[in-house]
């Protein structure tokens, strides 16, 4: 998490108005005992939050298409995902935050503070798996070609969630070509995964949210 000296950085002790965006009554009834124990909280609708704490769910089939309520959000939002494979989309929906939904403690409210304040936050394990190599492909000079029209096009429809088969689909071509894009995507951006491709496109605003 980088901190931009310029964001109204606002106290963490300030009261922060959370709207709790989940199908899950269980994670609900969880989150909000959590809240109400780890700083000043208040859950209120989705109309008054200043932030939403919105849950991917555990139907890995079904958060594709909850991605568009995200899109929607008009006030930032972290995102609860099951794994790493849900980080990408989240980011490119237009989430500010991402953890983990079997780490969500009490740094819970820390992360919703930072992104009421304009920052982003990764929860520490995902950090430690995306950054890294990234870091290590940018010093090699790696991942730094100009990605064509047609590769724009397959990493937006990466960032939705879309298998090869998907994407040949929507593009009107063949599952083989559609493979051989998405490899020169991945090699381009210096991903080693489709996820960590989908997070280098979002840093050099190649996704459209």
């Amino acid at each position: 998490m980088t901190r931009n000296p310029q964001l109204p950085i606002q106290s963490v002790t300030d009261p922060i108005k959370v709207a709790l965006l989940t199908d899950d009554p269980l994670l609900r009834a969880g989150l909000s005992s959590l809240l109400a124990q780890v700083g000043t909280i208040n859950i209120v609708d989705r109309d008054a939050a200043e932030v939403a704490l919105w849950d991917a769910g555990i139907d890995g089939e079904k958060t594709m298409s909850k991605l568009t309520e995200l899109r929607a959000l008009q006030m930032p939002a972290v995102a609860v995902v099951r794994d790493q494979s849900e980080v990408g989309p989240a980011l490119a929906a237009g989430a500010r935050g991402v953890v983990l939904r079997d780490q969500v403690g009490p740094g819970i409210h820390a992360a919703l503070a930072a992104v009421r304040s304009g920052l982003t936050v990764i929860d520490s394990a995902l950090a430690d798996s995306l950054l890294p190599a990234s870091q290590v492909r940018t010093t090699n000079g790696k991942g730094r070609g100009e990605l064509t029209e047609r590769e724009k096009q397959v990493v937006q429809l990466l960032s939705e969630g879309l298998s090869n088969k998907l994407i040949a689909d929507r593009l009107g071509i063949s599952d083989h070509t559609a493979k051989f894009h998405v490899n020169g995507v991945m090699m381009k951006l210096g991903a080693s995964t489709r996820t960590e491709a989908v997070v280098e496109a979002m840093r050099r605003g190649l996704i459209r949210l």
